[in-house]
């Protein structure tokens, strides 16, 4: 049985491994099972890896090869960012045509990413074997229920929906894993590899460009655009049935609108990847940068975004950095630059015993100062922050679509059996566990969208004979870059200094420490933390039976990392139940 404290009342229950998050993700929690409610959260990763200590001293020309192996599902997110990084640093401009090429790999990523995620993996938290097992009220109800949507996507009730996404048994699980094997494929027609780019360079790509290229890439694209006209409405239905069948459930996973985007997806017409410009040429990305506060845009500008960023060491297994070397005091425009700046950070571990009270995991604490607080900014799984800082902007406008202010309109022209379909997301109420799963799905069809210009861009360099792909550079003996770029699952940003024309500082910051980082100095939970203390439990089954799904449902909505097994145990360890079906507690990649 669950240990529970006499004086408190409280269990408690802990999931450790829960999911690979640079690292290993462990969630551990207090429940006040009377109130069925958690009241206490605690996110732990066990793994430490320090890429920013062993990049010093390394010819700056490799630092894509390096951190693209950050991550082995996403690693072109890293490789991406960092060239980047690296474009500002030796001064270059790549071709037009060659950052149309690095935008379709981007785009087919996020369509590949968040498809095989969304459909193979946190799909199964609602899939008809989880809802049966966990909330058996919810499953008859839901037999009962028509989906509005049937229409479009085919299921005649909110059940078969589920039993749809079954692991390796459902009709739609089965053809999510088809749909994503083409879209990897439309990924390596762009970069060659996948999931380390091995065209990707600086000043550009090697991807030799030609027609038949963007027309074996389109090809794909119009299959995926039509089975988007499925998953939209499909979704719509699964997610808005649960509000309806369980009364509340928007507290699950729930926490205060802080929610960071660093945009994505340059417009090479634009951008010249130099800093002094960075404010206007961000602007012009087609995912617009932005930190929301309260449902409220703050900024959307770069520079902004970049300096307002802190590392806080908090609750994590490292030392204090005060008193090191500064490698940056004013950036290129003269601006101040804090010492616990990424530009200024040194990564110290110092590896000890967990202590709740105290040092209690690896990841650090990422804070945006906004000149009064820090800010435990999450990205939600990237979807949501992404739509609501591009929507809130209203500056994205290509004809696919297009930023109003107070949603996104995305328009996905005629294809084979379906005709021309337009969905908008609006800016919902909450930042939940639903609404981070719904913006994943609408998320595909807005990468989908942008491909479409991207491709349209890409064949008119070509018919104009602008065949170019990329540009010479010279490697300067000294320069401090920073890129910044959207990862499938939120904000990724990587900072460089250039001493006599070798790494002496860099580091990477992908969503994972931002979304899973650990209480700050000021006792700040990080977000995972957050979002779980505040989340009711729903789950019928008995405390002796329980699963902890709606704890589940809350952290994977983020799309934290590649699963490995989740053991449940409660107490001073004993095992409660250990499943041995990854599929079960399934989860995304890391960045």
């Amino acid at each position: 049985m669950a240990t529970q404290t006499a004086a408190e009342g409280l269990v408690e229950m802990s999931w450790d491994p829960i999911t690979r998050i640079v690292g290993s993700l462990g969630i551990y929690t207090k429940i006040d099972w009377k109130q069925r409610q958690v009241v206490e959260c605690y996110s732990t990763s066990s793994i430490f890896r320090g890429y920013s200590i062993f990049m010093k001293g390394k010819d700056p020309r490799d630092a894509h090869f390096i951190t693209s192996r950050i991550c082995g599902i996403c690693g072109d997110n890293h490789a991406t960012c960092s060239i980047y990084n690296q474009n500002m640093a030796y001064g270059v401009q790549p071709p037009h045509l060659g950052e149309w090429i690095v935008n379709l790999g981007e785009a087919a990523e996020y369509m590949f990413d968040h498809n095989i995620f969304q459909e193979n993996l946190v799909g199964v938290d609602y899939c008809e074997k989880m809802v049966r097992e966990t909330n058996p009220g919810v499953w008859e109800k839901a037999k009962n229920t028509p989906a509005p949507h049937a229409e479009q996507h085919g299921f005649k009730t909110i059940a078969e929906i589920m039993t749809s996404l079954n692991p390796l048994e459902g009709a739609f699980y089965r053809e999510a894993l088809q749909v994503s094997r083409t879209t990897r494929e439309m990924f390596c027609l762009m970069e060659g590899r996948h999931v380390h780019p091995s065209t990707l360079y600086p000043g550009g790509v090697g991807t030799v460009a030609t027609v038949q290229l963007f027309t074996d890439y389109l090809t794909r694209l119009m299959r995926y655009v039509e089975f988007m006209k499925r998953v939209v409405p499909m979704h719509d239905d699964l997610f808005d049935f649960f509000y309806d069948a369980l009364p509340g459930y928007e507290k699950v996973g729930q926490r205060r609108v802080l929610l960071g985007c660093w945009g994505a997806l340059n417009d090479p017409e634009y951008c010249d990847f130099s800093y002094e410009r960075m404010s206007a040429w961000g602007r012009k990305m087609f995912v617009t940068p932005g930190i929301i506060v309260d449902g409220k845009l703050v900024t959307n500008d770069l520079v902004d975004i970049n300096l307002g960023i802190r590392i806080l060491l908090g609750s994590s297994y490292y030392d204090d950095w005060q008193g090191q070397e500064v490698f940056v005091k004013r950036d290129p425009l003269g601006n101040p630059v804090d010492v616990r700046h990424p530009w200024n950070q040194h990564t110290l571990p110092r590896p000890q015993k967990r202590d709740f009270d105290g040092a209690y995991s690896w990841v650090m604490s990422p804070r945006w100062f906004d000149g009064t607080d820090h800010l435990a900014l999450d990205t939600g799984g990237g979807p949501i922050a992404r739509l609501w800082s591009t929507a809130l902007s209203g500056l994205v406008d290509i004809g696919y679509v297009k930023a109003t202010g107070h949603s996104v309109m995305i328009n996905l022209p005629k294809t084979l059996t379906k005709p021309e379909v337009t969905f908008e997301w609006k800016i919902p109420k909450w930042s939940n566990a639903l609404e981070r799963n719904r913006a994943r799905t609408y998320f595909q069809a807005y990468a989908a969208a942008v491909a479409l210009h991207a491709c349209e861009k890409a064949l008119g360099e070509v018919r104009a004979g602008r065949t170019q792909t990329w540009e010479p550079f010279k490697v300067p003996k000294d320069a401090i870059s920073c890129g910044f770029t959207e990862a499938v699952r939120g904000v990724l940003s990587h900072h460089m200094v250039i001493r006599d024309g070798k790494i002496a500082n860099y580091h990477p910051y992908p969503p994972t420490p931002w979304n899973g980082s650990v209480r700050d100095r000021y006792g700040t939970p990080g977000p995972y933390e957050d979002a779980v203390q505040n989340t009711p439990i729903f789950e019928e089954n008995s405390q002796e039976n329980f699963k902890g799904i709606d704890i589940m449902r809350a952290v994977r909505s983020f799309d934290p990392c590649l699963p490995c097994g989740v053991h449940m145990y409660t107490g001073n360890g004993s095992v409660l139940k250990k499943l041995h079906t990854p599929h079960a507690f399934a989860s995304g990649a890391a960045s």
